[in-house]
């Protein structure tokens, strides 16, 4: 029969007794006809699970010739009828170690060493040997090493992520085959709009374990190209795709807005691990962005019973980290603290204690579980776990501290012992933007005449930094910052940068707004200089003029 008639009949078959059957009425077939019809065995029988019929396959007195057919006259064989043959048997799971596997692979492996396998070959012999051996086999170097001296620019794109797979394992120092994958970015980068879905992560998921932080326009085109994408990964393709992301720093308005059209109407048949990967990657982003945000709390309301504790924390932190309550917030932490009250034990310490955490500062109080994270014995097992009680660590168990301190006063459990408090909360130096900051002294110094009057960057007994702070007397005249008696007011002035807030958005982050909250029940009177209300304030006297009407509103005039 002609090849071509022999597999479009072969590929109209749905089951191995029809494709059985269609074999045993032909007198003649080619090697690669017989190896297309155990490929296409492989297709109608395997599933997640394996071979569904292993009895009605593997017994079959046609497979039974096809596979002595392929054991014996190994030699014979073309390339691509060994090498099909070769993939489609280890699909259909035969014994890796039966001499049918062992001959084939022998066979692949010497045609290898004479150089007689095209790309095609050498990227199908790689997929056996990475589904057979795994990332040890030795044989994979030496394919690699082949594939150096073919023209990339003639490959399909499937042999080019068949080598970026190939790569990943071979690879053990950053410099070794650079010259072979700078070639293949680049020509990645020309056929970007070809790449399927799972192409698409798969290469980006290479480009991350290679570490090609240099092929930055071939990793921005594959954002824009995953736009297209989006409800078309399978779960692990979407986690390849927001790590990839992740680690290269790249973040495209279009890429969320695909994610938010995706994410409200997939929510629920979503694996838990994807939906924590779409919530990091926003927490991490610093994107509030409401639908998905909403969607993932009526999600966990219905299915967080089934989560693991690791993805109850990865659906909950960024709510705090991000400060924001969605309209089913009394129902999501009514659930929280159900499963809290039942599972409390299974949390590891360091995950518990960002959970609670990022509850506070959203004023959700998690009292009832406090005395267990001030006791001795958890602080012993959160110091003996990474990272220990690092400075982090221990900022999270003093804002815990203070925050029952300032705001529930009613609680009477145990407190944190001095030792495991910091002394001023971690501050990263991108969070005070200097130049902003800068801007608000020269409009006070025009406001206020001297510098004495006002001072920047005050560590607090309660350890808060406050940006500036201005001190008063009884009847409201500023007094020099200096000045430690007859103190009736201080101001604290958060001059808030665009580092302080969400993405694209006038949202406070929750560490931001924990501590003007605190502030301000420790007696400042909190003025909010928010970048978005200065950035177009040309001169001094403007400035002047509008922390005038912001610190003094009720003082007439400026006097400038």
């Amino acid at each position: 029969m002609d090849e071509q008639l022999f597999f479009k009949k072969l590929n109209s078959l749905c089951t191995s007794k029809e494709i059985f059957d269609f074999l045993s009425s032909l007198e003649v077939m080619s090697d690669t006809m017989a190896s297309g019809a155990l490929q296409r065995i492989s297709e109608v029988e395997v599933d997640d699970n394996g071979l569904k019929n292993p009895e009605e396959v593997l017994e079959n007195d046609v497979f039974r010739a096809l596979c002595f057919q392929f054991e014996f006259e190994s030699s014979k064989l073309s390339n691509t009828g060994l090498l099909n043959a070769l993939q489609a048997l280890i699909k259909l799971r035969i014994d890796p170690q039966s001499t049918l596997m062992t001959s084939l692979l022998s066979e692949g492996e010497e045609r290898l060493g004479k150089g007689q396998l095209t790309v095609k070959n050498l990227c199908a012999l790689g997929e056996s040997l990475l589904e057979l051996e795994g990332p040890s086999c030795a044989t994979l170097e030496q394919i690699v090493n082949h594939m150096q001296e073919k023209d990339i620019e003639k490959w399909s794109p499937g042999e080019m992520v068949m080598t970026y797979k190939m790569l990943q394992v071979t690879v053990r120092e950053r410099e070794q085959y650079q010259d072979l994958l700078n070639r293949l970015n680049s020509v990645a980068l020309t056929i970007v709009f070809q790449l399927s879905p799972r192409f698409t992560s798969i290469i980006l998921n290479s480009l991350v374990v290679l570490h090609q932080t240099q092929a930055v326009p071939l990793v921005t085109a594959l954002c824009k190209h995953s736009v297209k994408n989006i409800s078309y990964f399978t779960g692990d393709e979407l986690v390849n795709v927001l790590e990839a992301f992740l680690y290269f720093g790249h973040c495209e308005q279009i890429f969320t807005e695909a994610l938010e059209r995706h994410i409200p109407k997939s929510i629920f048949t979503m694996h838990p691990q994807t939906v924590s990967k779409v919530m990091q990657y926003c927490c991490q982003k610093m994107i509030l962005s409401k639908p998905i945000f909403d969607a993932v709390a009526e999600s966990f309301i219905s299915d967080a019973d089934r989560f693991t504790t690791d993805q109850i924390a990865g659906y909950i932190i960024p709510f705090g980290t991000l400060n924001y309550l969605p309209p089913s917030a009394s129902s999501l932490f009514r659930k929280l603290e159900t499963i809290l009250h039942t599972r409390l034990s299974h949390f590891q310490p360091h995950t518990l204690l960002n959970l609670l955490h990022s509850c506070v500062l959203i004023q959700r109080y998690p009292v009832n579980f406090l005395p267990k994270i001030f006791s001795p014995y958890f602080l012993q097992q959160l110091q003996a776990q990474p990272p220990g009680l690092d400075r982090i660590v221990t900022s999270q168990l003093t804002r815990l501290f203070l925050t029952v301190t300032l705001e529930c006063p009613f609680y009477e459990g145990p407190k944190l012992f001095p030792k495991y408090q910091v002394k001023a909360f971690l501050t990263p130096h991108s969070s005070l933007d200097v130049h902003l900051l800068k801007r608000v002294k020269t409009g006070l110094l025009y406001l206020l005449k001297k510098r004495i009057y006002f001072a920047s960057e005050i560590s607090t007994p309660y350890f808060y930094t406050v940006d500036i702070e201005i001190k008063l007397d009884e009847e409201g005249f500023v007094l020099p910052a200096g000045q430690c008696e007859e103190v009736h007011r201080r101001i604290a002035l958060c001059v808030d940068g665009q580092n302080r807030f969400c993405v694209n958005s006038h949202n406070l982050l929750g560490e931001e707004a924990i501590k003007q909250r605190h502030l301000q029940l420790l007696g400042y009177e909190v003025v909010q200089i928010p970048f978005f209300e200065i950035q177009s304030l040309q001169n001094c006297r403007k400035m002047a003029e509008y922390l005038h009407k912001k610190i003094f509103p009720h003082t007439y005039g400026l006097n400038c």
